[in-house]
C-alpha cells in the first residue's frame, strides 16, 4: 500500500512542481503524453466541483467498504485481498488530493482516453484482476 500512495504522490509533486498546468510533453507523438490537468472530480471528471461527493461517496465510503471486504475475506483468497488492496491504495493516494490540494493531479494521457495517474492505474487494475479472480472462483464452484 505505502509503495502505491508514495509513487503516485512523488509523481504527482513532480508534476506540479515543474509544469503549469496544461503543459503537455509529448513522449510517443501526440499517442502518449504527460499533460498536467487538474481533476476536481471522481473517474472521467464525473461530479467535477462537488467535493462532498467526490471526498465521502468516492473516498471514504468505498476505502471503507472495501476494507470491510478485505477483512471478511481474510481466510479467502490472497490474491483477491490484494487486488483489492490496489483499489484501496489507489484511492487513498487521490483521497490525498482531494483533501490537501482540492483536486486530483493527473498527468497521464494515451490516445483520446481520459488523462490518469498512478493511483488510477492501481484502483484499475485492482478492479480488473479482482473481477478476474471473482469469475474465475463462481466457474470454480459452477463446475
Amino acid at each position: 500500500m505505502a509503495l502505491v500512495i508514495a509513487l503516485d504522490q512523488i509523481t504527482k509533486y513532480l508534476i506540479r512542481a515543474n509544469l503549469n498546468l496544461g503543459d503537455r510533453i509529448q513522449i510517443i507523438g501526440d499517442w502518449f503524453r504527460i499533460t498536467y490537468v487538474q481533476n476536481t472530480g471522481t473517474a472521467f471528471s464525473m461530479f467535477a466541483g462537488n467535493k462532498l461527493v467526490t471526498l465521502v461517496l468516492t473516498s471514504v465510503l468505498i476505502i471503507g467498504c472495501l476494507i470491510i471486504i478485505i477483512k471478511e475475506a481474510r481466510n479467502g483468497s490472497k490474491a483477491l485481498a490484494l487486488c483489492l488492496t490496489a483499489v484501496i491504495s489507489g484511492g487513498i493516494a487521490n483521497m490525498i488530493d482531494r483533501f490537501m490540494l482540492g483536486f486530483v493531479t493527473d498527468m497521464i494521457s494515451v490516445g483520446s482516453f481520459a488523462v490518469f495517474n498512478v493511483a488510477d492505474i492501481a484502483v484499475t487494475c485492482g478492479c480488473f484482476a479482482a473481477m478476474i479472480l471473482v469469475l474465475l472462483e463462481y466457474r470454480k464452484e459452477d463446475k
